[in-house]
């Protein structure tokens, strides 16, 4: 049984993530055959168009293989990780700047590597059903797959809000922060991809994009704006308790809840990434900071509590943002040495649009 499948309509070629019954979360293999598919049809005159979308009712990805990681880090040496990561993030660099239109259906919930076979594609479609995130710091983790690029660069602070807190956010709010470009009703999902089969993308978007539902992060500028322009964490909290607006406060204890030293690493990558450039250069970024992750204790403890014993109750180390120290956030940015990523340097850093 395939957990990735792919098939070529008309102009159209496919990639339907087929892992239902785990939300179509991605592993190593299905990134590498992503990656071959995506090599034949690039040389393929036939094919004008790639289209992704994920099997059953419930989303496009969940994310990666996270119980897969778990593993690793605990009883393993990281390298299983370290290598699925290496070829998640390459993959994620080629989607960016693939020479044909790559449509990503962004339906349902699209979450950590969703958004990397997804966001950094050239149309990107959400519905009324979207719930999109990248909830890492829940699991003691750092958003990835190009999350800190994309969100480093939406509207005032509302991506460091994002990265911070984990929350989800509908179709709105997707094309308010630039993670997605276009509505499509859900109901009118299965016309515009069989439209793709016979019709070049604007003139399939022509037909079924629509006004988009609206958001609710556009109502709350002012205190996300005001209260997430710090640079360390300890000051956003402080912003958000003294503001008067209840879902401000709200958003400092959906924080103090995160692991602080997740928290402290994403908020620094995040500004890091505002001035590294492209996004090779904060894939590699990402990468050290994916691979330190593996040996600090957050990131097994956040997947034991949120997705093994589900008990919801990690007990973090540090357990404050006060004990995470500048020196305990700087050994995540550590260069590798002989195992970095090396995607800068590797060709092409001009993204496609169509």
């Amino acid at each position: 049984m395939t957990d990735v499948l792919f098939r070529t309509t008309g102009r159209a070629a496919h990639i339907v993530l087929d892992r239902p019954k785990a939300l179509n979360a991605l592993t190593h293999g299905m990134v590498r055959r992503i990656d071959e598919a995506l090599t034949e049809w690039e040389r393929d005159p036939a094919v004008e168009t790639v289209v992704i979308t994920g099997a059953g009712e419930r989303g496009l990805c969940a994310g990666g293989d996270i119980r897969g990681i778990h593993d690793d880090a605990r009883d393993g040496d990281g390298s299983a990780s370290g290598a699925f990561w290496r070829d998640e993030y390459h993959l994620n660099a080629r989607i960016a700047r693939y020479p044909k239109p790559y449509v990503a259906v962004m339906d349902g919930i699209v979450m950590g590597g969703g958004v990397g076979v997804s966001a950094h594609g050239s149309v990107r479609i959400v519905t009324e059903r979207s719930r999109i995130a990248m909830p890492e710091t829940g699991i003691g983790f750092v958003p990835d797959v190009g999350g800190t690029y994309l969100l480093a660069l939406a509207p005032g602070e509302l991506g460091t809000h994002l990265a911070l807190t984990g929350a989800q956010i509908g179709a709105g709010d997707a094309l308010l922060c630039g993670l997605a470009d276009h509505y499509v009703p859900s109901e009118a999902l299965e016309r515009f991809v069989d439209d793709l089969a016979g019709l070049p993308v604007r003139e399939a978007l022509d037909r079924h994009v629509r006004p988009a539902p609206e958001g609710e992060l556009a109502g709350r500028r002012e205190w996300i704006d005001s209260c997430f322009a710090s640079d360390t964490v300890e000051e956003i909290v402080q912003r958000l308790l003294a503001h008067g607006d209840p879902a401000a406060k709200e958003t400092a204890e959906t924080l103090l809840a995160k692991s602080p030293t997740a928290l402290k690493v994403t908020l620094t990558a995040l500004r890091r990434a505002g001035r590294l450039g492209p996004l090779e250069r904060v894939l590699e970024q990402e990468y050290r900071v994916s691979c330190a992750a593996l040996s600090a204790p957050d990131l097994v403890e956040g997947i034991r509590a949120q997705v093994i014993d589900k008990d919801r109750n990690p007990r973090w180390s540090p357990a404050t943002l006060d004990e995470v120290t500048d020196a305990d956030v700087e050994r995540f940015f550590a260069p590798l040495g002989e195992r970095e990523l090396g995607l800068a340097g590797s060709g092409t850093t001009e993204e496609v649009a169509w």
